[in-house]
């Protein structure tokens, strides 16, 4: 279960509650769930039963009650327990259902990966001054509220930069608008775009604009050109060129990913694929079960078993971050801050890293691709494909060697 699946869970909780008639109160457009901080119970936590405590003239904590009882018995939820004055807090079935369900949803949605119909029959209109910064963010905000279903129109004071155009930004039409409409106005960016791409290019000036919030000045010198880990830029371009060069080296080895094998239990040896044939394909050592006459379903297992824990703790880190990129492109179009989605990238790209060297997607040297390296590879390539949706949303390529 993902995060904006916990969401429409218990949202339709509190649908539940209230057709039942055992909570009198308007229900919500949406619920919204958090991660629970650090010393805090479950997985996952949200303050609705707070909300929606005064509509229903009753305790948090009796709201509390009514929607737990109705959310405990969903499938993947494992606990809810309330804390502290109301909120629920989730613990969710065995993690390793959830990134399965994660794994599969980007390898199925593929770029589209986190969009939504959130904000569908939602109608926006921004006007922004003829000033490149502004519209960029125009632009993009578009995209953001666009691929969660919301429809967009954006204007412009004056007649548009024909530079514009270079760097993808179109507008629907200039002029003074006739009745006030929402302003997009960050810093100016002190240059032309013309200026910028002479001097950056395309990619790294959408970057430069882009990736400060709107309140603070955009960094656009040199330093977005460096082909080194210092740039962000860089880095998360690099991370998604590496995850697609797995994808082929993993290809002339003869193995593909498998998402199905993250977290498969020692009782599910046929998901990988076991057979008396193969005991060798998942690395047995001399000092395994196979030196003890174990049979090659045995075998299977204790490599299942191996491939769940043998990088459990590196894969973490990524794994929640792919699982709640769904929920940064929301609130990045909700608040209009392509800057969120920015630094969901360079975090998306720092933990691939970190997980690649832990545990190499590929087998090195003589050793045979294994169960576990299929997994691996699942995790690195649904980061790619996060790396490549998000800068897709951003204008910027993502191009497949560095």
């Amino acid at each position: 279960m993902t995060p904006a699946d916990l969401s429409r869970t218990v949202l339709h909780a509190v649908r539940r509650a209230v057709d039942e008639d055992a909570l009198r109160a308007p229900v919500p457009a949406r619920v919204r769930v958090e991660r629970t901080r650090p010393g805090g119970s479950g997985d996952y936590a949200c303050a609705v039963a707070l909300q929606l405590a005064g509509p229903a003239a009753l305790p948090a904590l009796e709201v509390a009650r009514i929607l737990r009882e109705r959310v405990a018995a969903e499938p993947g939820v494992g606990r809810v327990e309330i804390t502290g004055p109301g909120f629920l807090s989730f613990t969710l079935d065995a993690p390793a259902e959830s990134d399965r369900a994660v794994l599969a949803a980007v390898r199925e949605q593929g770029l589209a990966y986190g969009h939504g119909d959130a904000l569908r029959g939602e109608i926006h209109r921004f006007h922004h001054a003829r000033e490149v910064r502004a519209a960029v963010t125009a632009q993009t905000v578009r995209r953001l509220l666009t691929a969660q279903g919301a429809r967009v129109r954006t204007t412009c004071a004056e007649p548009p930069d024909p530079d514009w155009v270079r760097l993808g930004v179109t507008v629907d039409a200039h002029g003074t608008p006739p009745v006030p409409l929402t302003g997009i106005r960050p810093v100016p960016a002190g240059a032309t775009a013309g200026e910028l791409l002479e001097r950056l290019g395309p990619d790294a000036a959408r970057w430069g604009l882009l990736r400060a919030a709107g309140h603070d000045r955009a960094a656009l010198g040199p330093e977005l050109l460096v082909q080194g880990e210092a740039n962000p830029l860089f880095r998360v371009r690099y991370a998604h060129a590496r995850a697609r060069a797995l994808t082929r080296g993993a290809a002339a080895l003869g193995f593909t990913a498998e998402p199905a094998l993250y977290g498969a239990s020692p009782a599910e040896p046929a998901l990988y694929g076991a057979s008396p044939a193969e005991p060798a394909l998942y690395g047995a050592s001399p000092s395994g079960p196979a030196a003890h006459g174990a049979s090659p379903a045995a075998q299977a297992a204790n490599a299942a078993l191996t491939a769940t824990t043998a990088y459990d703790a590196p894969a973490r880190p990524l794994l929640d971050l792919i699982a709640d990129h769904p929920g940064v492109l929301l609130a990045g179009a909700r608040h209009r801050a392509p800057d969120r989605v920015a630094r969901q990238l360079e975090a998306v790209a720092h933990a691939f890293f970190d997980f690649h060297d832990s545990c190499p997607p590929l087998p090195a040297g003589d050793e045979k691709p294994s169960a576990a390296h299929r997994a691996r590879l699942a995790i690195a390539e649904a980061a790619g494909t996060v790396l490549a949706g998000g800068l897709s949303l951003l204008g910027i390529r993502a191009p497949e060697h560095l």
